[in-house]
């Protein structure tokens, strides 16, 4: 594909060590306000897991000079919402952009100081073991990662468990102190990015980050401690049985870190084999296969550690055991003949990576998405407009190699989850 127009991307960073980026839009009549805190699960212990995510509801929860986050926001035509993974936790607010000094002073406001006392932790405590139920204990599928993430990485790595958590009694369990502790530990700006898109100018930028945030202080982030992940040394195999529809079947194999070669080498084998219909999984054995896939994705779970890529089908209803095998084996063939030589062509990988591209274009065209990229990268210590070209990197023998490791050297865990009484 041709060149293509770079966006325009500003950072500076503040004495308190607060990373700030921007993209002006000028086009747009609103504006985008994302912070992204270098914390998540996987800052968790065993013992307490679910604490990040709880976290972030409580940031809505009133802080030091602001009762209520969400009225004082909206009173000034905004929205905001937040999301949590096991790296990061992200907050996000859209406010027309003559009002988005409101955005700022609302996100200084909550990193300066929580209010710890009232009844924010106990109200959301709740709301958080009621998501836990609706998600995992009374949802089709909803417990399979529990499973999944345990048998990959074993009991203690914090990536063995969602960032939801293990267990409600896990969130039912945390105390004042417990929030106390996890915000002094790690919500700081010198742990912080604050990315801002849309119709701000630059110098408003940072006349507003330094008028806001710069006063915050700096604080002593806890340092990061986590064990090796305990992968299968053969491979694993287990079924799990619940009120579900029709059978699924997933396969997981251990991968490399974000950032590594081999890391966008198995972002690009997931592509090939998931990613749309033109995918070989759709066209080999959804469309053209013989009933028994309903569905079938590749995908990997890219975290700042080792990961996982993800092989997982959807059956026809009733399918038995040997069908199961029969799907299993169906996917590893496919996923397999990218490891031999001359498995993928030069032209199938371009069309990947021209995908690729494409959606990474159209999702820059909104200021919201462009924002959390923005941060993303910043924190990555990338330039958001090396995104496709790092993508493109690299190349069939690259693509080979990691599938060879992957698919025919690496242990890997099958989990099958059938209906009950199947």
């Amino acid at each position: 594909m041709g060149t293509k127009a770079e966006i325009p991307v500003g950072r500076f960073t503040l004495d308190n060590g607060l990373r700030v980026v921007y993209s002006t839009d000028t086009s747009t009549a609103m504006a985008a306000v994302d912070v992204l805190y270098d914390t998540g699960a996987r800052d968790e212990s065993p013992e307490l897991t679910g604490m990040a995510h709880l976290f972030e509801h409580l940031m809505f929860g009133g802080s030091a000079n602001v009762a209520d986050f969400d009225a004082e926001l909206e009173s000034a035509g905004g929205s905001s919402n937040a999301w949590t993974g096991s790296d990061f936790t992200n907050f996000y607010d859209v406010v027309p952009a003559q009002n988005v000094a409101t955005a700022f002073h609302l996100e200084s406001d909550r990193m300066l100081a929580l209010d710890f006392g009232g009844r924010a932790l106990e109200v959301q405590r709740s709301v958080v073991i009621e998501e836990f139920k609706q998600q995992c204990l009374n949802r089709p599928y909803g417990d399979m990662m529990h499973r999944l993430r345990a048998l990959v990485y074993g009991g203690r790595h914090p990536y063995s468990w969602p960032v939801i958590g293990l267990t409600p009694d896990h969130i039912a369990a945390v105390g004042t102190e417990d929030v106390r502790r996890w915000f002094y530990d790690h919500y700081a700006p010198n742990n912080a990015v604050l990315a801002v898109t849309g119709n701000v100018a630059a110098g408003d930028v940072r006349r507003l980050a330094e008028d806001w945030f710069g006063d915050i202080p700096r604080r002593d982030v806890a340092p990061r401690s986590m064990p090796a992940p305990e992968f299968p040394r053969a491979d694993v195999r287990e079924v799990m049985t619940g009120r579900v529809p029709q059978p699924m079947v997933v396969i997981a194999f251990p991968m490399d870190a974000y950032g590594t070669p081999d890391y966008f080498a198995a972002d690009t084998i997931t592509d090939i084999l998931g990613a749309g219909r033109s995918s070989r999984f759709y066209r080999r054995l959804v469309a053209g296969g013989d009933g028994l896939f309903a569905a079938a994705d590749a995908s990997i779970i890219g975290c700042e550690h080792e990961g996982m890529l993800l092989l997982t089908a959807s059956l026809a209803p009733g399918t038995d055991a040997a069908g199961r095998d029969a799907a299993a084996e169906a996917m590893l063939e496919q996923a397999r003949a990218l490891a031999v030589d001359g498995g993928l062509s030069p032209r199938e990988l371009e069309r990947t990576f021209n995908r690729f591209e494409a959606t990474f274009r159209l999702s820059s065209l909104s200021y919201l998405n462009l924002a959390q990229s923005l941060a993303t990268a910043e924190i990555h210590g990338e330039d958001i407009n090396d995104t496709v070209a790092r993508q493109r990197l690299t190349t069939v023998a690259d693509v080979t190699r990691t599938a060879r490791k992957l698919f025919f050297e690496t242990p890997s865990v099958r989990l099958d989850y059938i209906p009950e009484n199947t």
